[in-house]
């Protein structure tokens, strides 16, 4: 099966190229300023006994990677997840330097060991911010038994207690794990409802330029038509002329003939595409039974029953409520309910009930499958885009297994709420029964709610006559 190009927006920890070299290097000047404030502070003020030659040779190594970096690259260099690794580990380790030079957890600063790890979190793959806790944890484990003492100016060691040390450590590892899981989490869900709203936008200007083309389309056979039936004319009255004096100039009759098959062939060829006539204010509605029909019409070929049941929701009603409603053809509507019925196609046994009721409010929306119906474990996140799969029982050897992320799902979900309507999701019948007891319609079921004003067109413009062809732009 092919996939949407839309769902490989959604690949698995697609995180390459997400940081720009130019920001890091940023950060790294900003841990560089404070690193050396602090240490001249620690060592001129506090009066504390720090090797200053080491910490600034430290120092000095992060600025000469800043230079260098700065040198060779472009500002607007993007890293791959390696790079950006590696950049990230180097600042780990550097801190690490700069931390066994002065106490190791007896030093405060420690708590700046989380800073790479959760700068990994929010923008690399999972391996690497493993592997950057991984190393994180390693060397605070290192730093609170091997270090440098950090000593005032009459010689006594500062240090914490034991027992003060370990909490500390504790929290810093509980930190690491903590803070790189929530920063990785929310940053993960913030870009997958991005990407999938990059999707839902590249899906409805996909039906919109089907649509438009198939207004152009109209318009351009409705226009064609005059001047196609003047060459007809014109061409049959050269060949009925011709054939009199077809003993002279055979030639200029079989051209005159051939004038007029060739006008006949481009008639036939506009009609057939042309078949929605011209683009006029009729063109952009249509009763709602028709609508559903022309957004299934795609999945009706697929070895699945499309059963239609249309009805207003209160029987004893006059002919003109009787009457499926009037609404606008958009985009949204026609794509999003299209999604539905897919969705119900691909998971249902061997049939889909789609179901409209409507009254003077509201007009009422169901899609039926006869599958297995939604897992209970996800029904309650169903319309967001990070659900993985879906299993279908069925054993059909033309339908074989799918694996979807519930992008078809949101997108149809986005869509038919951006025209209005109330979307939800549930199962038809209680999964503990068994086969016979939950009847035919035992599958998933999606309700899509509107309210008429909304979606249907007002007594003013179904009473609208037609009108002129309005320009069409590119």
């Amino acid at each position: 099966m092919t996939k949407d190009p839309a769902q490989r927006l959604f690949a698995d920890d697609a995180r390459s190229d997400w940081v720009r070299l130019e920001t890091l290097l940023l950060l790294r000047w900003l841990a560089i300023i404070g690193q050396t404030i602090t240490v001249a502070i620690a060592a001129y003020f506090i009066g504390l006994r720090v090797e200053l030659g080491l910490c600034f040779l430290a120092i000095g190594a992060s600025v000469i990677s800043n230079l260098v970096a700065m040198a060779i690259f472009p500002r607007s260099q993007r890293l791959s997840d390696r790079d950006a690794m590696l950049t990230l580990l180097f600042d780990l380790t550097q801190l690490g330097f700069l931390l066994f030079l002065t106490g190791g957890l007896n030093n405060p600063f420690a708590l700046l060991i989380l800073a790479p790890v959760t700068i990994s979190a929010t923008a690399l793959t999972l391996g690497s911010t493993v592997m950057l806790g991984g190393i994180a944890i390693g060397l605070i484990t290192v730093l609170a038994f091997y270090h440098v003492p950090l000593r005032s100016l009459d010689g006594s060691v500062l240090q914490i207690p034991p027992l003060f040390l370990l909490g500390f450590w504790i929290a810093i590892v509980i930190g690491i794990v903590f803070l790189s899981s929530y920063a990785r989490r929310v940053t993960k869900e913030t870009h997958s409802m991005n990407q999938a709203l990059l999707a839902t936008q590249m899906a409805l200007a996909r039906e919109q330029k089907l649509t438009d083309l198939g207004g152009v389309v109209a318009a351009a056979a409705h226009e064609l038509g005059t001047p196609l039936a003047t060459i007809k004319l014109v061409s049959s009255e050269l060949a009925d002329e011709l054939a009199e004096a077809l003993s002279s100039r055979p030639d200029l009759f079989e051209d005159a003939k051939l004038i007029r098959d060739q006008a006949d062939r481009c008639r036939d060829i506009l009609h057939s595409m042309g078949r929605a006539g011209k683009d006029d204010l009729q063109m952009r509605s249509a009763p709602f039974g028709e609508v559903l029909r022309e957004a299934a019409e795609p999945h009706a070929d697929r070895g699945i029953d499309l059963l239609y049941d249309l009805a207003p929701a209160l029987p004893d009603v006059g002919d003109e409520d009787s009457a499926p409603p009037v609404i606008y053809r958009k985009p949204e509507i026609i794509h999003g309910l299209r999604n539905l019925v897919q969705n119900a196609v691909d998971f249902a046994n061997a049939t889909v009930w789609i179901e409209a009721t409507w009254d003077l409010a509201e007009i009422r929306l169901c899609v039926i499958d006869d599958g297995a119906g939604f897992p209970s474990e996800v029904l309650s996140r169903l319309g967001d885009p990070f659900l993985r799969r879906r299993t279908r029982q069925s054993n059909s050897p033309q339908r074989v297994g799918y694996e979807g992320m519930g992008l078809g799902l949101f997108i149809a979900k986005t869509l038919l709420e951006r025209s209005g309507a109330r979307v939800s999701f549930r199962n038809s019948s209680d999964p503990f029964l068994t086969a016979a007891e939950k009847g035919a319609k035992r599958g998933a079921v999606v309700e899509v709610v509107w309210p008429k004003s909304r979606i249907c067109l007002s007594e003013e413009e179904r009473n609208t006559p037609l009108g002129q062809n309005k320009p069409f732009s590119p």
